[in-house]
């Protein structure tokens, strides 16, 4: 048991005891506590609690939360022809998480994937579900993910996939994640069924090792 827990389970003692005691009546003289010892008690216990979560290893997780931000974005003029990337843009200085965003023509039916490759020359398919980038009315998104050193240059690749393709990114992200470990994929591990349509370089602005 942690420390924190510990001080909530005392903290709901004290004031579980303080509540059973008030229960009791002064004249049978059943009161386990003295009001005025019971009430400090319980303020005391309230405090212990709200110290406790507050400090619980459950509110850490929840104060790490994303934090996605999003890159500068390339205005669109004119019909869209080929899926292309809007956000982040070529030489972009980028957070450790960014909502990476781009456009697709009309009748477009195929999977669209993020994948980076950062300096180790091993690439890395981005995704939120272990699912393809979310499209709808002619934009498509994802977030992404970087985990590299300040400064340190990523290729931030689309590609295009049928099915065969987009399960093989999906089953190895959820297979990643299954052993909490991403060794990348090298040259030959990419799917045929994958086509590169559009790539840009970014830098991160700032050190994203160990980033939740």
């Amino acid at each position: 048991m942690s420390a924190q827990l510990l001080i909530i389970v005392v903290g709901i003692v004290l004031v579980g005891v303080t509540v059973l005691s008030s229960l009791g009546k002064k004249d049978s003289g059943t009161q386990l506590i003295n009001p005025k010892v019971g009430i400090p008690l319980a303020i005391l216990g309230v405090l212990m609690i709200i110290y406790g979560s507050y400090t619980s290893d459950v509110l850490y997780v929840s104060s790490q939360m994303e934090q996605i931000t999003r890159g500068n974005k390339v205005e669109i003029k004119g019909p869209v022809t080929a899926v292309k990337i809007i956000s982040p843009v070529e030489s972009d200085s980028v957070d450790c998480r960014i909502l990476s965003m781009g456009v697709y023509p009309e009748g477009h039916e195929k999977d669209i994937w993020v994948v980076l490759k950062p300096s180790d020359e091993k690439y890395y398919p981005q995704s939120d579900h272990t699912n393809t980038s979310y499209k709808r009315d002619g934009e498509w998104q994802v977030v992404t993910r970087f985990g590299g050193d300040l400064d340190e240059k990523y290729e931030l690749i689309v590609y295009e996939t049928d099915a065969s393709a987009s399960r093989f990114f999906s089953t190895t992200i959820q297979d990643w994640k299954n052993q909490e470990s991403y060794p990348g994929l090298e040259d030959a591990d990419m799917p045929q069924g994958a086509t590169e349509v559009d790539r840009i370089n970014v830098y991160l602005r700032k050190n994203c090792r160990g980033v939740f």
